[in-house]
């Protein structure tokens, strides 16, 4: 795949910030930004956010914002990009990691999971609202998207062949498993009946037996 997209961990194509110099309150005033764009970009969608809305919920004006992101987009992009790349690298171990393949796909679905969870509601931005993203984060996406299964897919079959997982179809079953955290758009709060930690775990569980998780090896 040429270089690893997955090592790519900021935005796709972002540009450099437009302050002329980096002070120690850089990164704290462009995260707070960010922080309360997501907010206002959960509530109410990508549409009908504005960047009159954001400065009035920072209580600054435009050049303040425009001194750190291009436009709304860019600050929805970013938002989204980071997600993607905690997601998207859930399936890389060290080249000396050699543990049996189940251990790190169950491992790794539950990063997945986790890193879902953690990165709430921005995670989600890309399954409500697609038609935001340009083609150039679309394509950067999709080649996180294959750097996670190219990697996922192989460590399935591994573990069919150990006999610790038990599925017919592998692309199959690497998409239904992973569509697990997916769905939680349509439904999951954070302040729910179950802890984050509880719904790690109980999603893992359910992605293993998509999986065919195994306690012991199939003869």
């Amino acid at each position: 795949m040429g270089d690893n997209p997955a090592m790519t961990l900021s935005h796709p194509k972002a540009r450099v910030s437009r302050q002329k110099s980096v002070t120690p309150g850089t990164d704290e005033k462009r995260e707070r930004i960010l922080k309360v764009a997501e907010r206002l970009f959960a509530a109410q969608g990508y549409a009908h956010t504005t960047l009159e809305q954001l400065v009035r919920e920072l209580g600054v004006t435009k050049p303040f914002v425009y001194y750190y992101f291009k436009n709304k987009q860019e600050i929805f992009e970013i938002l989204s990009w980071r997600p993607a790349v905690a997601c998207f690298t859930a399936m890389d171990f060290a080249v000396d990691d050699l543990r049996p393949a189940h251990a790190k796909v169950s491992e790794g679905l539950e990063r997945l999971i986790r890193a879902t969870l953690a990165h709430h509601p921005a995670a989600f931005f890309p399954y409500r609202e697609p038609q935001v993203y340009r083609p150039e984060y679309l394509a950067a996406q999709k080649r996180l998207a294959n750097h996670f299964y190219d990697r996922l897919c192989p460590l399935l079959e591994q573990g069919r062949r150990d006999g610790m997982l038990d599925f017919s179809e592998t692309r199959i079953t690497a998409l239904a498993a992973c569509s697990i955290p997916g769905f939680l758009y349509n439904w999951y709060r954070p302040d729910g009946r179950l802890t984050s930690d509880e719904m790690v775990q109980e999603l893992s569980r359910l992605a293993g037996r998509v999986i065919g998780l195994r306690e012991t090896a199939r003869p």
